[in-house]
């Protein structure tokens, strides 16, 4: 895989988690099995609501930091969902 992928995940508790990785399926796995971050390992199950590819890992680092200096609210019109 020539790419990185950053990624959002919406977790149990209604709460956004954004990470990087460059195998998005395995990364996901871990963190439904308690074995990624610590931030999701008590908010289990966590569902992906948005990834996008990154070139290189530099560039998804880059990318993760301006996602998670988002509002809920911004992360939330990034991925789609509308608030009524």
């Amino acid at each position: 895989m020539n790419y990185w992928i950053v990624y959002i995940l919406r977790c149990s508790d209604g709460s956004y988690y954004t990470g990087i990785t460059n195998s998005l399926t395995r990364r996901i796995e871990q963190h439904n099995a308690g074995k990624g971050a610590k931030y999701t390992k008590g908010r289990r199950p966590v569902e992906l609501v948005y990834h996008e590819n990154q070139p290189n890992r530099s560039s998804a680092s880059r990318r993760e930091a301006e996602i998670k200096a988002l509002s809920k609210k911004q992360k939330e019109t990034l991925i789609g969902i509308i608030i009524q």
